[in-house]
């Protein structure tokens, strides 16, 4: 199969919209909750995953022929945590806050059924280009929900931007104005409805497609 031919396209953009891991699968909810109340942490939390998820798939792609099929998820489990370890220490190192603020959620990411399922259904049936594409797409996918959700709920709740203020002051209330910033949008019950009204959406949008 060529590197980039049709069948490899449709594994990369299939969960970026059609067979999207959070609005379709409804896999990785959890997190999706937990990491969105701003914008930054929901990037970093996304491109953790995305990276991964591509590199787990490659490794088990590059093993499925010597992996016994009774230890496969141990192996799966010990590749992924590995690869977790790796990327907490790289965030601890360079982005001391956001590791912080993602606290155990990336720890989490071990567990993550979206990750999980990607080396279970694809990668130990699939080459490594293929598997690697499939990782980057789910990663990817999962990655445009989380910030999606994390850009509104950081603008209504906190009326800034990667924290950089973008409501001005003049604004809000007690400088006179008419905005007040939503205090719901920071608790993790308003994420629910936004990945709620997300998947509705975009199922509605889709839904002659599918």
């Amino acid at each position: 199969m060529a590197l980039f031919s049709k069948e490899n396209g449709e594994v990369f953009k299939g969960p970026l919209n059609l067979n999207n891991p959070v609005a379709v699968q409804v896999l990785g909810i959890c997190s999706a909750l937990a990491v969105t109340s701003q914008l930054k942490p929901a990037i970093v939390m996304g491109l953790s995953v995305t990276v991964i998820t591509a590199f787990a798939n490659v490794i088990i792609s590059l093993l499925r022929k010597t992996i016994p099929n009774r230890i496969r998820i141990i192996v799966q489990l010990v590749v992924v945590a590995a690869l977790v370890t790796i990327v907490s220490n790289i965030l601890k190192a360079f982005v001391y806050d956001v590791s912080v603020q993602l606290s155990v959620y990336v720890g989490l990411i071990i567990t993550n059924c979206i990750l999980m399922g990607r080396l279970e259904a694809f990668a130990m049936q699939n080459g490594p280009w293929e598997s690697f594409l499939d990782g980057i797409g789910n990663g990817l996918g999962y990655a445009f929900v989380l910030v999606v959700v994390g850009f509104v709920r950081e603008i209504l709740g906190f009326g800034t931007i990667l924290g950089f203020q973008i409501i001005p002051d003049g604004a809000f209330m007690e400088n006179g104005g008419l905005y007040l910033n939503n205090g719901m949008m920071t608790m993790p019950a308003m994420a629910l409805i936004l990945v709620a009204c997300f998947i509705w959406v975009h199922r509605a949008v889709n839904k002659e497609q599918k």
